[in-house]
């Protein structure tokens, strides 16, 4: 882990696992001259997959006690970091308590919060590629590969949030672990809705495999593990065959996306829409950078329109 050093000048933070590889070193000085709060700068903090809960405290007491030290954007380790540093934050948003995550790390009056931003955020991602009512029209299903932070936003989407009234009717979720599975499950059953999850555990991936085999056209088939960013590969196999006419998004936009290669493949011979995470990435961004510099950035219209496009051309 990287030495935590007092912050000279207004201060926000990555916490990633490569952050030196994120495109957000490029974009953000732009950003801070369009959203006039220079002289801010971001610093990257890369901690191991699954980190020591020590490690993840540390930089949570850090951030709490340094002045110019501001907050924070959590990518991978939202569930992690929440686990092990949840004394330290003075308030908690209701949903990032309900989902064990926490993706915004900012402060108000002299008080560390703690906020999810990816349900809102991975929902307003995909509302910007799937027609409207999509499920509601299809007999499609979805498939999430992965239950971490993410996924459980994407899931709370559908059946907590705004895409309840247009859901699919079965939600598989392919996980290596079962904890994070159990706690899925735990949540969609306060929710009234355990029944549409279908948790299955993978040790490899043939699971993941056989279940894209088996489900219907136009299904949506979201990579959430990391695998293809924070760690080479992709949790299928070559010999995955997609379902005709499907969606197939990966949360991440970097990387050797070999997920993204894998559907590639087949996208003219089964008519596939393949999605990167670049959405997502920045729609993210923006509202973590809002919580921590108490702006208002929109999610839509002119000002969100000129961020986007310096995000495009720096990416």
């Amino acid at each position: 882990m990287m030495e935590l050093n007092e912050a000279k000048t207004p201060t926000m933070y990555f916490i990633g696992v490569s952050t030196g590889q994120s495109s957000s070193k490029n974009i953000f000085p732009k950003w801070v001259e369009t959203l006039q709060i220079s002289p801010a700068r971001l610093i990257g903090i890369d901690l191991k997959i699954h980190d020591k809960p020590e490690n993840y405290q540390k930089v949570i007491h850090f951030i709490k006690n340094d002045p110019l030290s501001l907050g924070a954007l959590v990518t991978t380790h939202k569930m992690d970091l929440m686990r092990a540093c949840q004394d330290e934050f003075d308030e908690i948003d209701p949903l990032a308590y309900e989902l064990g995550e926490v993706s915004s790390v900012y402060k108000r009056g002299g008080k560390l919060f703690a906020r999810a931003t990816d349900p809102e955020c991975g929902g307003m991602a995909l509302e910007n590629f799937l027609p409207p009512n999509y499920f509601s029209k299809f007999d499609s299903e979805l498939l999430i590969l992965g239950a971490g932070g993410s996924a459980l936003a994407l899931v709370w989407y559908f059946l907590q949030g705004p895409g309840k009234i247009n859901a699919p009717d079965k939600i598989y979720v392919v996980n290596r672990s079962q904890g994070r599975l159990d706690h899925l499950v735990r949540l969609a059953e306060g929710w009234g809705s355990s029944s549409q999850i279908i948790p299955l555990v993978a040790h490899d991936s043939s699971v993941a495999d056989k279940v894209i085999y088996s489900m219907n056209p136009g299904s949506l088939v979201v990579n959430a593990t990391g695998l293809g960013k924070d760690a080479p590969g992709s949790p299928i196999t070559d010999g995955a065959q997609f379902p005709d006419g499907g969606f197939v998004w990966d949360f991440n936009y970097r990387g050797d996306l070999l997920f993204l290669d894998q559907a590639s493949l087949q996208k003219q011979k089964r008519s596939l829409t393949l999605v990167d995470g670049w959405d997502y990435f920045v729609i993210g961004w923006t509202q973590v950078i809002a919580d921590i510099f108490d702006l208002e950035i929109p999610t839509k219209g002119h000002l969100y329109d000129i961020l986007s496009q310096q995000a495009k051309e720096r990416r």
